[in-house]
């Protein structure tokens, strides 16, 4: 299903992201292990650079981490919305770079947050973002 379908005005990241994370488990044959899905309501820009990072967050997962399995949580409290996509993969080198490292941390600037991305060889990668509460309410 196109991204397009799964973020039509109106729907939330919690249905959106349930869907697309069952499917591609289902597709890849990688166990997502989902820790929590925020069902506040959120402005479309935030839904669609929190679901924009995170499918391309497994998009890497599947091409390069050799992980058989994934836990995404994102939450949304007084402090903000906080995202964390993990795998216990093959990792990466710092400084490495690519245009899909840069695109997830360009999403969460555009929204207002900011993206870091810890990965130790051998021992999988951590997506961490935040975005503020004032962004939230901003976007």
């Amino acid at each position: 299903m196109s991204e397009e379908l799964r973020l039509r005005e109106g729907t939330g990241l919690k249905p959106a992201l349930e869907e697309y994370l069952g499917d591609w488990s289902v597709r890849t044959g990688i166990a997502v292990e989902t820790w929590a899905l925020p069902d506040a309501p959120l402005p479309s820009a935030v839904v669609r650079g929190v679901y924009a990072v995170v499918t391309e967050a497994l998009a890497n997962v599947e091409r390069h981490s050799g992980a058989r399995h994934v836990a995404v949580a994102i939450t949304v409290g007084d402090s903000g919305l906080r995202m964390t996509v993990s795998d216990e993969g093959v990792g990466f080198s710092e400084g490495t770079t690519g245009r899909g490292l840069a695109a997830m941390r360009a999403n969460f600037v555009e929204i207002g947050g900011t993206l870091s991305i810890n990965s130790v060889l051998g021992s999988g990668t951590t997506l961490s973002g935040v975005v503020p509460k004032r962004a939230l309410r901003g976007a």
